[in-house]
């Protein structure tokens, strides 16, 4: 936990002699700086957020109140602590000031020993607070490592000499995610690609997301069709899931050798194909529901032939449904026509057409979903 002679103090007063008393009783313990008025404390705190802010009320232009609720509207400013300091001892104005944001208020005139008192113990609160922020998010980056270890590690090496190339991208919305994908050489002509989208996000859903991938991996590598495979794994999330979670997902099975792609889906929607000559389209509906949330899942395969060229495109809803400033979602027909420009593209490359075409969309608002991507191409 950090060393409190370490917290930086910033104090905000209009009047010279409140800060002179304040400097007086505080220089010893901490480091200080000094704002004359709200504005330049906003501007200072912008550039460096102190550790606890002593804030005055009554000041030119931006009182107290107001540069603690712009303090709470910023994010990078949100979780400073704010203590008011003020003559007025109003009840309501010291209500107001704790509904604007206020971590306490004291007025004046104040005496040194309880404004010291009360400074070390929100700073203590604040240390302890980030000391748990820091010991989450770095136990998050552990998780979000062995989860992006669960995934495929080496994508060309599974296909490699078996004419299909495939490129995928996962970009969970927060540290760890639910949505996974799997390219797995399961015989010398078959590859098995699938995604899949875990209810819900974050830690829970990562959990379940590793479970999920276990079980897929396992039953992929000894059973040949993928409605069999998602029914098996339908039954084996269902029959141990207290939490009620599922996943939608899509199953595809490259039978190299007979240039036959087997599909199967269970609660996702379509996915893109892009033939040559041909502009792209959503095929292959899912015939069942989301696997995991009760056992018998009527899962059905469909059949197609495959023909040099050929690219098929997974996503994840976080794709079609990835919010820009205004809420719209991206959907599909955005999507149609971003690939439609990609069709002599690599995996590789319609992969990072897409994602740069979202991210051109979302224009900088948050990313409220997961995003994954799988391209397969078939280029014998």
């Amino acid at each position: 936990m950090k060393d409190l002679s370490e917290s930086r103090i910033l104090i905000v007063d209009d009047v010279k002699a409140n800060i002179d008393i304040l400097v007086q009783a505080l220089r010893e313990d901490y480091k200080l700086s000094v704002a004359l008025d709200g504005a330049s404390a906003l501007r200072s705190i912008e550039k460096a957020p102190p550790d606890l802010v002593l804030l005055d009320i009554v000041m030119p232009d931006l009182d107290g109140f107001e540069v603690c609720r712009q303090l709470r509207a910023r994010p990078s400013t949100r979780e400073v602590p704010v203590m008011f300091l003020s003559a007025l001892e109003d009840v309501a104005k010291k209500a107001h000031g704790f509904e604007v944001g206020g971590n306490d208020y004291l007025t004046k005139p104040f005496e040194v020993l309880e404004v010291k008192a009360r400074v070390r113990s929100l700073l203590k609160a604040k240390a302890y607070a980030d000391a748990v922020r820091e010991a989450i998010a770095r136990e998050l980056r552990i998780a979000r490592e062995i989860q992006m270890g669960i995934l495929p590690a080496d994508v060309a090496e599974a296909t490699r000499g078996t004419g299909l190339e495939v490129h995928a991208v996962v970009e969970p919305a927060l540290a760890v995610g639910g949505d996974l994908y799997e390219v797995l050489r399961v015989s010398e002509n078959r590859v098995v690609v699938a995604l899949g989208d875990v209810s819900g996000k974050g830690v829970p859903a990562a959990l379940f997301m590793a479970v999920a991938m276990s079980v897929l991996r396992t039953l992929a590598r000894y059973i040949p069709e993928p409605d069999e495979i998602l029914r098996r794994l339908n039954d084996e999330l269902a029959q141990q899931n207290p939490r009620g979670m599922f996943v939608t997902i899509q199953c595809l099975v490259f039978d190299l050798e007979r240039r036959c792609l087997s599909v199967a889906g269970a609660g996702h929607h379509q996915l893109v194909v892009l033939s040559p000559g041909c502009p792209p389209r959503m095929a292959f509906p899912s015939t069942g529901r989301p696997v995991g949330l009760m056992p018998q899942n009527s899962i059905e395969t469909e059949h197609v032939p495959l023909a040099a060229g050929d690219m098929f495109v997974l996503f994840s809803d976080g794709v079609s449904e990835a919010l820009n400033q205004q809420e719209d979602f991206y959907g599909e027909e955005r999507l149609l026509a971003v690939l439609a420009a990609a069709r002599d593209a690599t995996p590789a490359d319609a992969v990072a057409r897409v994602l740069a075409d979202v991210r051109a969309f979302t224009d900088g608002a948050k990313q409220s979903d997961d995003i994954t991507v799988v391209a397969a191409r078939y280029a014998p």
